[in-house]
């Protein structure tokens, strides 16, 4: 079995020292004391699932903030907050693709039965699992809110 996702992460952190990338060094750090706060909040170690959902959630942080610093004009910022996203994504499972995200939602539907947004939670929750991560959930959400 290859090494934790915490281990490879901390690794990454040493290489990145070593070749003095600040910019990254300072994303992986983030990352670390991300998983770091959920440890000692839940007293206990995180796992590789654990670790996703922190890299998902930073990932969402991170695409807020660049929408607000662009509504904001401040592109400076918003590249910071880029690069940022883009080490975190590096952690994460490959993305979905469109057509992949489609056939997710249908199956989610069809095995739900959902037909209204009154059934809208059974649907998140059929595909939460398998999109955690690999996903926006938000645009998920969106999309199946069109179907309806």
């Amino acid at each position: 079995m290859s090494a934790s996702l915490k281990a490879r992460i901390f690794d990454d952190m040493k290489s990145a020292m070593r070749e003095k990338a600040k910019d990254r060094l300072q994303t992986i750090r983030l990352i670390l004391a991300a998983v770091k706060q959920q440890e000692v909040d839940s007293q206990s170690d995180v796992d590789d699932a654990d670790v996703s959902v922190i890299l998902d959630k930073l990932v969402k942080q991170r695409r807020d903030s660049i929408k607000q610093y662009e509504d904001a004009g401040r592109d400076d910022l918003a590249d910071i907050e880029k690069a940022e996203m883009v080490v975190i994504q590096e952690y994460l499972p490959e993305q979905l693709t469109d057509a992949e995200i489609d056939e997710l939602i249908s199956a989610a539907l069809e095995e739900t039965g959902a037909s209204s947004m009154k059934e809208m939670g059974k649907v998140m929750a059929f595909i939460k699992p398998q999109a955690q991560g690999r996903a926006d959930m938000g645009k998920i959400s969106g999309l199946i809110k069109a179907r309806f």
